[in-house]
């Protein structure tokens, strides 16, 4: 048998967004988490919005900053178009 093949793991403290902590073994030096046993709402019963801007919303503000960096990418080649036609009837 092999020795030496598996990774060895370390007794990590595992903190979530909510403040709870708990020691576990892992091959990471730390571990965050956003979700825990104590804030999940399936483990506490509690209704609580983990995600507040759905998928949906991130989508749409992913594209209106994707356009508004392809218009301003179109004004600078219509700017530098213009700038370089002067420049060619300056020469002429």
């Amino acid at each position: 048998m092999k020795q030496n093949v598996h990774p060895k793991t370390n007794l990590i403290n595992v903190t979530c967004a909510c403040g709870n902590s708990f020691a576990t073994l892992s091959t990471s030096a730390e571990l965050k988490v956003e979700v825990c046993s104590g804030c999940h709402p399936f483990f506490t019963g509690t209704q609580r919005f983990v995600d507040t801007t759905g998928r949906v919303e991130r989508f749409k503000a992913k594209l209106e900053t994707q356009k508004k960096v392809a218009e301003a990418e179109a004004a600078k080649k219509t700017k530098k178009a213009a700038k370089a036609e002067k420049t060619e009837a300056k020469a002429e």
